[in-house]
């Protein structure tokens, strides 16, 4: 159990979750929707979820929100989850880009990330595999930055993080403070321990609830982003025109104020089109109801299988 001054320091936590790095998600297949791989990652990813969750509320967390952040932000099992927790699943168009709400959470936990794209790895990508390599001001940027920076305006801090090595590396270069818990996947699913690992993933993000060294991520402007797109010339000539950007060669070159103008225009650029964004709340309900029939999908093909989709999951890490 941890000190009380701990747990009332960050005891309203805000978990973002995605697959590439949770413990089930072994290649591109199982990130992939509507895969029979993706279905058992599913699986897998919800159980590390809710090991954390658990381990949280018994260390004295008064709340526990979750966002499921991949593809269609359905993956996540709700009924194996711990029914304490509140879970959002699908996106939202704000006040954050794709999380909706924060809810007054105080810390933000990132589980089962992945490399930034032109970097080594398990699965690198930054927002989607059409991104070859993001930089800005010259430097390398993973997913993570880019979500805590967008939780930054309501005080978050983002404590913790798991997921591959190279994601925990960049996430520790990049964002002061932050703990992290890699997932070693070199020797392949066989050899692989779900159970210890997913022990030592609960105690670290117990430990996280008295980071005091983590502060909201906010990274100074103005930002020159380089944007190399993995269509080549073409893609980038598309985009450009699309959305009055510059393009060399395969690259987009975008001038930002700051990272928050960046990732809106990053969203834009490769989830929605001029006249999506103007119907974002139709484009967005869509999109939601895609996810749920692929969570749906997902559930028939555990119950076929005879996967342990109906068993209470348990972990002895307390």
């Amino acid at each position: 159990m941890m000190p009380m001054d701990a747990t009332r320091r960050h005891s309203r936590i805000l978990i973002i979750a995605d697959i590439e790095g949770s413990s089930g998600c072994w290649d591109y297949r199982a990130s992939s929707f509507m895969t029979h791989s993706w279905a058992r990652a599913c699986l897998e990813m919800t159980r590390d979820v809710n090991v954390v969750v658990q381990a949280l509320f018994d260390a004295g967390a008064r709340q526990v929100s979750i966002r499921d952040f991949h593809r269609t932000g359905y993956n996540l099992l709700s009924e194996h989850l711990d029914p304490r927790a509140h879970l959002v699943q699908g996106y939202r168009a704000g006040p954050v880009p794709g999380m909706g709400d924060p809810q007054e959470t105080e810390a933000a936990m990132f589980l089962g990330m992945h490399p930034a794209s032109g970097s080594g790895g398990v699965l690198p990508h930054t927002l989607t595999s059409r991104i070859r390599e993001l930089r800005v001001n010259g430097r390398l940027v993973s997913e993570v930055e880019l979500f805590a920076a967008s939780l930054a305006p309501f005080g978050l801090r983002p404590v913790f993080l798991s997921g591959d090595p190279v994601a925990c590396r960049q996430a520790e270069a990049a964002i002061h403070g932050i703990q992290t818990y890699a997932i070693e996947k070199n020797g392949g699913p066989s050899v692989f321990r779900p159970g210890p690992w997913r022990c030592g993933l609960a105690r670290a993000a117990v430990k996280a609830l008295a980071n005091n060294d983590a502060r909201p991520y906010t990274p100074p402007g103005p930002l020159q982003a380089r944007v190399l797109l993995r269509g080549g010339a073409p893609a980038a000539r598309r985009l450009a025109r699309r959305w009055h950007l510059q393009a060399v060669g395969a690259e987009l070159r975008i001038t930002s104020p700051d990272i928050h103008h960046l990732y809106r225009m990053l969203i834009n650029l490769f989830f929605l089109t001029p006249t999506t964004e103007r119907l974002l709340p139709l484009s967005l309900g869509l999109s939601r109801l895609y996810g749920r029939l692929g969570l749906g999908w997902v559930r028939w093909v555990l119950r076929r299988n005879h996967a342990a989709a109906t068993t209470a999951l348990q972990e002895c890490c307390r």
